[in-house]
């Protein structure tokens, strides 16, 4: 995808949806924090069905260690790996009690070093609470990058190199949001609905279904 194309992309996808955001259900930096570190391997859907009990009893660092990861754990047992997530939330509330006066840090490095806390979770950290331009590449963000041609790579890393590097400036702070929710809604994984995408003149997808002129 050219340049050109790019930008043609991007200013479709935010003419339609100016202002995209995250689906994950939160109230602050701390309660996103949680609620990304519990969305791996799991759905936003799913997630959201748990997190309101989660954040009524614990909506705080302190409060999350008081709950407990027994406790914890009971609230989150509909989502995979629910053990080892209740382990993180509460271990990370207690590093950022002891590392971060229980404020979540604005800071890449103090991010990951939290546990459960990798490269993407801190990208969407950044990126939803504070406006940083980052790109966090799942699953979605991933398939849609390589499949329009619009940021091949191989591994996350490289798709994630080749978006900030070719994504326009004026639309890094909301392009993952944009990637993610095309991918969600539109460009499945099974069968694109190329019928109903914005974008799909642009789309370098061999198999692209381009509509009747």
């Amino acid at each position: 995808m050219t340049p050109v194309e790019i930008d043609r992309f991007f200013a479709r996808l935010a003419a339609l949806d100016p202002e995209p955001r995250t689906e994950l259900l939160y109230q602050d930096a701390f309660t996103l924090l949680v609620a990304v570190v519990l969305s791996a391997q799991a759905t936003d859907a799913g997630v959201n069905k748990a997190t309101p009990a989660l954040f009524a009893a614990a909506p705080t660092p302190q409060a999350m260690i008081a709950l407990g990861e027994e406790k914890a754990a009971a609230l989150i047992r509909t989502i995979g790996l629910y053990r080892t997530k209740a382990r993180n939330v509460v271990a990370l509330s207690q590093q950022l009690i002891e590392r971060h006066g229980g404020k979540v840090p604005h800071d890449r490095a103090a991010l990951e070093a939290l546990p459960g806390v990798g490269r993407k979770t801190a990208n969407v950290v950044l990126n939803t609470i504070w406006g940083d331009p980052t790109i966090a590449v799942d699953t979605h963000v991933f398939r849609v990058a390589n499949r329009t041609g619009l940021a091949p790579g191989k591994t996350v890393e490289a798709v994630e190199a080749a978006l900030m590097a070719r994504v326009p400036p004026a639309y890094l702070r909301h392009a993952h949001h944009w990637l993610i929710l095309l991918g969600r809604y539109t460009c499945l994984a099974r069968r694109p609905a190329c019928e109903r995408c914005p974008v799909v003149d642009l789309c370098r997808f061999e198999g692209r279904i381009l509509p009747a002129p």
